[in-house]
């Protein structure tokens, strides 16, 4: 029997646990793009690109641009998140970084440009192109101001991509909204390279060897839960809602109204509900309110207390559906602010589709347009045969023998001394032209049986 050799045994041992442990990772560089207009998708991926970047304790976050601009709302929310990032942001500007664009790059610790690529017009202009009214200039103007700051760059300068009357001596002269160039750029530090690729920063730049780069990957999920976040699509939700409620309270049954309702509704919610955010109690609180609202307006008269809750719930369940679960009410809290503007596009969404729904109810019925045919306008005239039965003409047929003129299944038509009455078959069917006796007349119908089945 051989003699165990405790050396050899260590040592494999200790191969063994060597081989077993993680070998140590190179520095991680996460790239998230941005090549679109600002609006609630992009916030979307950068918030997910980020969190994912912390989760994986990434040493860069590189952002690849090229965007003409889009919502202020949502550029002031990433440079929000940049700011506050836990790792240096860097951004890459492939060829454009206009408007919107402009302000996330100053928000970022390090500024990378293409050769021929542009960086500035920051005024904020309306949907039609134009330039909006001096209050948003102002806010904008001490956003950027406050960015550039922030990041170690020159404020004034940042402050003449915004408005054309800031003069910089030897930058951009009043008049003009300032616009840099990749040189014009590096020249003033509003650059710190001009680079052709992504590696020639993170191996030429920053000197990083044996790194990882991971490109975070946007969901088509997310794409349309960003979508669904839009603001301005949530208040069309909003609207749809109070008008599909408000026009199928004008007509009977549950109809296109109600389907266009419940359907804006579940659009509404949905983006919290894939997040995982959507609270049961919220959702509930919105059903509660509608199904108030209904009794109020269905079971009891008038309006009152009912239709008051309803509608409070109502609008409680779509603010809250807006807001995290971090929710306080000190004024400084975020979740705070969400409530504020969440609470306001819901106010003025469900005020404004009031009133457009009263505008549209006028004109429904009237007018030779489309409205017109939204409403019935044949007139039963007596001249074309429309004549109304009398009720104690009706009465006087009581025990009357007859025939059925058509087959009543139930309902059908019937013949007494010459004259066509409507009537329902008390029993089963009764084919055309069998004999029948009236038993009963009610609401202005006949109620017949066949003679064959007479007891």
């Amino acid at each position: 029997m051989k003699k165990l050799d405790w050396k050899h045994i260590c040592l494999s041992c200790l191969l063994c646990i060597f081989a077993l442990l993680p070998l140590s990772a190179g520095p991680l560089v996460y790239k998230v793009d941005l090549k679109e207009n600002v609006n609630s998708s992009s916030f979307l991926q950068i918030k997910q690109g980020l969190a994912a970047a912390t989760a994986d304790s990434a040493t860069y976050l590189l952002l690849h641009m090229n965007t003409y601009g889009g919502e202020v709302l949502y550029a002031d929310s990433i440079r929000s998140l940049l700011l506050n990032a836990p790792m240096p942001v860097a951004v890459f500007i492939d060829r454009n970084a206009a408007s919107a664009g402009a302000l996330i790059s100053i928000a970022c610790d390090s500024i990378y440009m293409r050769e021929g690529s542009t960086i500035g017009a920051s005024t904020v202009v309306n949907q039609s192109g134009e330039q909006a009214p001096d209050k948003y200039q102002s806010y904008m103007r001490a956003m950027i101001r406050a960015t550039a700051e922030a990041q170690g760059r020159d404020p004034q300068i940042a402050e003449a991509m915004v408005d054309a009357d800031v003069a910089v001596v030897g930058v951009s002269d009043s008049g003009k909204v300032l616009t840099f160039t990749a040189h014009e750029a590096l020249q003033h530090h509003f650059c710190e390279a001009i680079v052709e690729d992504i590696p020639s920063i993170i191996e030429g730049r920053w000197q990083l060897q044996d790194y990882e780069l991971k490109s975070y990957e946007f969901k088509t999920k997310d794409r349309l839960k960003g979508w669904l976040m839009n603001s301005s699509l949530r208040a069309i939700l909003v609207m749809i809602i109070v008008a599909g409620i408000w026009f199928e309270l004008q007509s009977p049954g549950i109809g296109f109204p109600f389907a266009a309702s419940v359907i804006a509704a579940v659009l509404y919610f949905a983006p919290a509900y894939m997040d995982g955010l959507l609270a049961n109690w919220e959702l509930i609180t919105f059903i509660v309110g509608m199904l108030l609202l209904a009794i109020e307006l269905f079971v009891i008269p008038g309006f009152g207390i009912f239709g008051i809750v309803g509608i409070l719930c109502m609008m409680t369940g779509l603010c809250f559906a807006l807001v995290g679960s971090d929710f306080s009410f000190s004024v400084e809290s975020p979740a705070w602010q969400e409530f504020t503007s969440s609470f306001i596009l819901v106010v003025f969404s469900m005020i404004l589709a009031v009133i457009i729904c009263a505008l549209l109810s006028a004109r429904i019925g009237k007018g030779k347009g489309l409205f017109s045919r939204m409403a019935l306008q044949k007139v039963q005239d007596a001249a074309e045969g429309y004549v109304a039965v009398p009720a104690d003409e009706m009465s006087l047929q009581v025990g009357k023998e007859g025939e059925a003129f058509t087959v009543l299944r139930p309902a059908g038509k019937v013949r007494i001394d010459g004259k066509i009455y409507d009537a329902v078959a008390e029993f089963g069917f009764i084919e055309a032209q069998e004999k029948i006796v009236v038993i009963r007349s009610e609401s202005g119908c006949l109620y017949v049986r066949s003679l064959s089945s007479k007891a």
